[in-house]
């Protein structure tokens, strides 16, 4: 049975679904009504869930990694993903989406041509991702810098990645396979919108 719970912490609402130490979904918003709401869209249908109150000890590292991640720090959460409900292509753009660092972002663009598919298809996987924070669709923009799209708002995708500028100047590649995954410093994108051309 999956154990839903969720904290405020800072005025922000985190939630974590879990079965022992594995994660089904991950949520935060403004609310506890909302992150709950998420949560509960992020989950496979007919498995059973509790909300509850106290929270494991697992969770609550959980919950502490989803805070750091919003803040703009630089963690490195293993944490083990259920992703067995998801389609095969969901589950590549999500593992090659976790590979993009603090510091970086990627186009969809880039990710499609990592994993195949289109931008667009790339999108709709971010659109529905059920790990955010932990999987950082949040670093993944337009290819024109503009910040695309976010489930929790544009303006908090870019409150995040302002977050986690760290000052990089020079773009950078990761293998993934055969291809490869290209990556541009978050000030590329503070930049563009600094200039309000998003």
């Amino acid at each position: 049975m999956l154990s839903l719970y969720t904290k405020d912490m800072d005025g922000v609402w985190f939630g974590v679904a879990c079965d022992g130490e594995e994660v089904f979904a991950t949520a935060f918003a403004f609310s506890g009504k909302r992150a709950l709401h998420s949560l509960l869209g992020s989950i496979p249908f007919n498995v059973p869930f509790q909300q509850l109150e106290t929270a494991s000890a697992f969770a609550e590292r959980v919950i502490a990694l989803l805070k750091d991640v919003c803040d703009g720090k630089d963690v490195s959460g293993n944490v083990s993903l259920a992703m067995e409900h998801l389609s095969n292509y969901a589950k590549n753009v999500i593992k090659v989406t976790s590979l993009i660092p603090v510091g970086y972002v990627a186009s969809y663009g880039s990710v499609a041509k990592a994993v195949g598919g289109s931008p667009r298809a790339v999108g709709r996987v971010m659109a529905s991702n059920p790990f955010p924070l932990i999987v950082p669709c949040h670093r993944v923009v337009s290819s024109d810098f503009t910040l695309g799209g976010y489930g929790g708002g544009l303006d908090v995708k870019f409150e995040i990645l302002k977050r986690e500028s760290r000052g990089y100047n020079s773009e950078r590649e990761i293998l993934v396979g055969d291809k490869k995954l290209q990556l541009f410093p978050v000030e590329f994108v503070l930049k563009k919108l600094e200039k309000g051309k998003c």
